[in-house]
């Protein structure tokens, strides 16, 4: 598809001890940050072939969330595309084609950047999935990689950028040697959000199709 974007994410907004390393920094985020929040901006690279330069697509839009298992990307900018996780469907309406695709929400997550920082409720559960280890600190970031176990997963490697407990970026590279990285602002944290924000209905004269 002209617009496949990943859709990956979560955030806070607390301070956390300057010591702290990526890891530590993102324990504290899934332990204090339930339900939030935030603007955001995604740039995709796609490797270079056949003698071409490398191509870049930058898109952007809102992001917000609420564990375990819900999150909505609203992404508005060049495309208008809404990513919603209700808990037991991903759906994804492209506003263009007015197109729904719809699928089960645990086989769709997986092992994916979104289940990292909206599936789990903390970090013994993340780790079933995932080995975490802290990385160096870069950018002004605390750096976390994290490698899906599962070996059938697209995602080949996952790093999380936090400034203090505050998440900050992504950056997500895929089998294809594609290269997303998704900087978050804004970020507010929220004790919970409204039950209706991800729920998900229908547009009239949609297409609906189920993977």
């Amino acid at each position: 598809m002209k617009k496949t974007l990943g859709v990956w994410a979560v955030l806070a907004v607390l301070p956390v001890a300057a010591w702290a390393d990526g890891l530590q920094s993102l324990e504290q985020f899934m332990r204090n940050a339930k339900a939030g929040q935030a603007q955001f901006t995604q740039t995709v690279t796609a490797p270079a072939k056949d003698g071409q330069a490398a191509r870049t697509k930058t898109s952007s839009g809102n992001f917000s969330f609420q564990r375990p298992g819900q999150f909505k990307f609203v992404y508005t900018k060049p495309f208008e595309q809404t990513i919603v996780a209700d808990g037991k469907t991903v759906w994804l309406y492209d506003v263009d084609l007015n197109q729904v695709t719809q699928r089960n929400q645990a086989q769709a997550l997986g092992s994916t950047p979104a289940a990292i920082l909206a599936s789990a409720n903390d970090l013994a559960g993340l780790k079933k999935d995932f080995s975490l280890k802290a990385a160096p600190d870069a950018d002004g970031l605390q750096w976390v990689e994290a490698s899906p176990k599962s070996p059938d997963g697209q995602i080949t490697h996952v790093r999380v950028g936090f400034q203090g407990e505050t998440l900050a970026a992504m950056d997500i590279l895929d089998g294809f040697g594609q290269r997303s990285v998704i900087r978050f602002s804004n970020l507010t944290v929220l004790p919970a959000l409204p039950a209706g924000n991800f729920k998900f209905e229908v547009p009239a004269g949609a297409d609906v199709m189920a993977q």
